[in-house]
């Protein structure tokens, strides 16, 4: 499964999860297992998705400027 399959299968659970937490919230039930799968899912695409130090210092000094 490549990287981009992966982030929109975890999208896809992610959205499943938060339509599952409205209904919920409006029967006036508890969700908090819900929230927690929600919570580790979210940390999933974040760990996945986020870009280096490296990579973010290149991007800030080597970047054309703006009033070129």
């Amino acid at each position: 499964m490549s990287q981009s399959q992966y982030l929109k299968m975890l999208e896809r659970e992610i959205n499943r999860i938060n339509k599952k937490i409205d209904l919920k919230i409006l029967q006036g039930e508890g969700y908090r297992r819900e929230a927690r799968d929600h919570k580790l899912l979210l940390r999933k695409v974040r760990y996945h998705t986020r870009r280096g130090l490296v990579n973010r210092l290149v991007t800030l000094f080597f970047r054309t400027p703006i009033h070129a």
